[in-house]
């Protein structure tokens, strides 16, 4: 048995708190409409407040009798609202006194403040969503693109619920026939076991294929949920800070002919092909620093190992030299491109001549980081090489988070087991119970039996109110 939803009455402000237009608090409970009927007067009297409806009138002290705010309030009667309980929702002013002061009443009625995300955990124990919907409310709220947004949703309308459902049929079907032919083993003629590597097959076909390419799907499209961390390295004075500035669209960074300017890393945000993209500034890379720029230049090491792509700025206009060399060193490891800056200069390097000193073959783009079109270039370069294959498998029915990978790794796993088995025609006993395992890794992403830990881990990333 999972656990049991609980029987009181909770609440929350569910919207930032501060000066604004409308604030928002949510009661869910078995005693919400009373608290609302000790509250509210109606403007006008309408008798009972009829369920889905707004109602327009204000909230009082029932101990001194006076008006505290104007509001629209909505009754919402179970099972028909979030949580499957009765909501009351109270639209007021937004402002830190207004909303205190009505919270405060709300909780001398007996209420309860809500812990983080007990609103949709209730909604998950009482069945309305399962715990990947549940978890799809958090990547809703913290969606940092339109495409994560997009995923986020699918999951939300039961994407990943109707696949795992699918994945379990199939597997309930397997673990029946084998069963049935354990309990019937002596009516098995000999050769029977190539029956038993027809369903190692079906099960390569029907769950195994699919689920490698779901776990696939999780390591190209993490960029859709994460973004992209790119991160600009260089000599000094090569054109890092001025190629941030160019890609924000904004003076972000200070820009001088001075080398050594930038001694810090500097980070800001920008959108490529509807993708968050974190990009770092980062202190020119040289050998003999002054002390402050030491410091620099150790967080710009720091950097590129979180950086799933360098930019490495080269300037072109001059040759190559052992800070070149040094900035290459810092780059083993990580995916790099190289631009050669400063090209609308007398060029003294060409392409050949950065490939015959360090070997390889990475991308070598010429460029002007003055150039608009040069700068276009490399947006879509920078797209098509990093983001391509994420954009492809964004459509996909559903991508797992961390935790819905490690349970279909889990579930994958007892499968691949489980055709060992099968192949040999031997310890067909033991096949059920790998299948079994596999059952329960798959019922782990909808939560069908889930603990108090496990709970508390997923609803504590959620914010209070929600």
């Amino acid at each position: 048995m999972g656990p049991e939803a609980p029987d009181d009455t909770i609440c929350a402000v569910a919207t930032p708190v501060g000066e604004g237009g409308i604030g928002i608090l949510k009661i869910s409970g078995a005693g919400a409409f009373q608290v609302l009927q000790r509250l509210f007067r109606p403007h006008k009297s309408v008798g009972t407040l009829q369920s889905h409806r707004l109602h327009h009138g204000w909230i009082h002290d029932p101990e001194s009798g006076q008006a505290v705010d104007e509001v629209l309030v909505s009754y919402m009667a179970a099972p028909h609202t979030y949580t499957r309980e009765d909501v009351v929702e109270i639209n007021c002013h937004s402002g830190y006194w207004v909303l205190d002061h009505i919270l405060q009443l709300v909780l001398k009625s007996g209420v309860r403040l809500a812990e983080p995300g007990e609103f949709t955990r209730r909604a998950f124990l009482h069945g309305r969503i399962d715990l990947s919907q549940a978890e799809a409310v958090i990547e809703v709220i913290r969606s940092k693109s339109h495409h994560h947004l997009l995923m986020a949703n699918r999951s939300l309308r039961g994407g990943c619920r109707t696949r795992v459902q699918s994945w379990r049929e199939s597997l309930l079907e397997l673990q029946a026939r084998l069963e049935a032919s354990i309990d019937f083993s002596d009516d098995l003629e000999e050769g029977e076991a190539s029956g038993w590597e027809a369903w190692a097959e079906s099960l390569e076909q029907d769950l195994c294929r699919p689920l490698t390419r779901y776990l696939e799907e999780y390591e190209s499209t993490r960029v859709l949920r994460e973004g992209l961390t790119l991160v600009l390295v260089g000599k000094p004075n090569v054109g890092k800070s001025s190629l941030l500035n160019v890609l924000l669209g904004k003076d972000r960074a200070i820009v001088t002919p001075l080398p050594g300017t930038t001694r810090d890393v500097i980070e800001d945000t920008f959108l490529l092909s509807g993708i968050l993209v974190r990009i770092l500034d980062t202190a020119g890379i040289r050998r003999e620093p002054d002390e402050i720029e030491s410091l620099g230049i150790e967080r710009t090491l720091r950097s590129v190992d979180e950086a799933d792509i360098a930019l490495w700025l080269i300037d072109r206009s001059s040759s190559l030299t052992p800070e070149d060399d040094a900035v290459f060193e810092a780059l083993s490891g990580i995916p790099f491109m190289i631009l050669l800056n400063k090209s609308d200069l007398s060029p003294h390097l060409s392409p050949e001549d950065v490939r015959k000193r360090y070997g390889g073959s990475p991308l070598i783009m010429p460029l002007s980081v003055l150039n608009p079109r040069d700068i276009e270039r490399l947006r879509e370069t920078l797209a098509d090489r990093y983001l391509s294959r994420p954009l492809d498998t964004r459509r996909s029915e559903f991508i797992p988070n961390l935790r819905q990978k490690e349970c279909l790794e889990g579930a994958l796993r007892a499968l691949r087991e489980t055709q060992k088995l099968l192949a040999s025609g031997k310890d067909t006993e033991l096949a059920c119970l790998e299948l079994d395992s596999a059952r329960r890794q798959l019922d782990a992403i909808l939560g069908r039996e889930p603990d108090d830990e496990l709970l508390d881990r997923i609803f504590s990333q959620f914010c209070i109110g929600k």
